[in-house]
């Protein structure tokens, strides 16, 4: 997860974590530690939620959730790295 675009793009929207932790009906702390790779990670449902919330386009999506994921995975068209991202920013 690309943790600093991430902070970009909420800091564009005029939220903090502490903020964006009650729009996901979380705890401050657990999103900490889920931006700061400090034990659990983002939830399929938490990623697309922040989406929804940061107003990002797929493209920014995939940028700041999958990182590099997508990219090594890209030459394989049945990867479900790609279908997880797909998932994400089109539905």
């Amino acid at each position: 997860m690309n943790v600093n675009k991430l902070k970009g793009k909420m800091v564009e929207k005029g939220l903090n974590v502490t903020m964006l932790a009650n729009e996901l009906g979380i705890d401050r702390a657990t999103l900490y530690r889920k931006l700061n790779n400090k034990g659990a990670t983002l939830t399929i449902r938490e990623a697309n939620r922040i989406a929804e919330i940061l107003d990002l386009t797929g493209k920014e999506a995939v940028e700041i959730f999958f990182k590099g994921s997508v990219a090594l995975n890209a030459t394989n068209p049945e990867s479900e790295v790609i279908n997880v991202a797909h998932a994400v920013i089109c539905d």
